[in-house]
């Protein structure tokens, strides 16, 4: 079992991981240097925002701001998506599909008519700084811009997003494009409550050699008994582990893509009586298949969790955000 347990630095050096440990996750960075096997730390502030709705017979217009929130690109974001309350991992693919549900400056705006919406929105395309103060709010900007259209209709809702986001990572400084599509159900099967989600993100960076990747998801949880939840998921994801690295502005090279695909099967059991909310004991585990150069680093790579989960609330299946 491989465990991460240190972020590196370009040049080697071990540093402690700015967040939990989670192999073959990358995105943002720590102390200068770009994080790998870690999930990074978010700020405390998110959704800090405010929307007008004007409804008319047969239309509805809808207009916002948020000074931290999400613009209109990618699914529902994966820490409020019911077909992932209770996986504990974030996907490999969050940064193919939602990771701008914490842009720092959102203006947005669309019309809903029946089972349509269409919106847009501009926003600052850069990720969170990583100092330490994760209590701020970053400067808002502007330069960056998405569009989406959505259909939602019972149980079911799909989208189709796309943007180009303007230097999210600082060490990597290149425009990138995103696409995403995504099917959500959230509904029974059997009578047991059941939601899941199917999602495609692609990306390409403006690096001057038309590099691009895609990132497949496929995730679900299912209440089988009143007290016991059985949840999955698994992706096929293509993300640089080796190379990550400071490239300056200008200093263009094609990027050497790993091929990740894990899956995840867990359960949680509730234990006790849901008079003060819903305690449950939880466990999963997740193996991996990947590309040949990863063999002779990770082979035989599996992850394991085991959780305590708490709900201040009575129901069993309303999602608290």
């Amino acid at each position: 079992m491989a465990r991460a347990r240190n972020s590196y630095t370009t040049t080697g050096e071990q540093r402690p991981f700015g967040g939990s440990p989670q192999l073959f996750q990358t995105g943002e960075s720590y102390l200068g240097s770009p994080l790998v096997n870690v999930q990074h730390p978010h700020d405390l502030f998110m959704n800090l925002g405010a929307t007008y709705r004007i409804e008319q017979p047969g239309i509805t217009y809808v207009v916002g701001a948020d000074l931290v929130g999400s613009p209109t690109l990618g699914p529902t974001p994966f820490m409020h998506r019911e077909s992932a309350r209770n996986n504990p991992q974030v996907p490999l693919t969050h940064h193919d599909l939602d990771s701008t549900h914490i842009s720092e400056g959102v203006v947005r705006a669309g019309v809903e008519k029946g089972p349509m919406t269409f919106e847009a929105s501009v926003f600052r395309g850069e990720e969170p700084d990583e100092d330490d103060n994760r209590y701020n709010v970053e400067k808002p900007a502007l330069d960056s811009w998405a569009a989406r259209v959505s259909w939602h209709r019972g149980p079911w809702q799909a989208q189709f997003s796309g943007g180009h986001l303007r230097s999210p990572e600082w060490f990597e400084p290149y425009e990138t494009k995103r696409i995403t599509a995504s099917v959500e159900y959230n509904g029974t099967v059997a009578s047991r409550p059941l939601s899941a989600t199917l999602a495609w993100g692609h990306h390409q960076e403006d690096n001057g050699y038309n590099d691009h990747a895609d990132g497949y998801l496929l995730e679900w949880d299912l209440r089988a008994t009143d007290k016991t939840t059985i949840y999955g998921r698994t992706e096929a994801s293509a993300k640089q582990i080796f190379g990550l690295g400071l490239h300056p502005a200008g200093f263009n090279h094609p990027h050497f893509y790993s091929h990740i695909d894990p899956l995840t099967v867990g359960l949680v059991r509730d234990i006790a009586p849901a008079r003060f909310g819903r305690l449950g004991i939880g466990a999963d585990v997740t193996v991996y298949r990947m590309s040949d150069d990863m063999i002779g680093y990770f082979d035989g790579s599996r992850s394991f969790h085991v959780f305590l989960r708490w709900r201040p609330l009575r129901t069993s299946v309303s999602h608290v955000h």
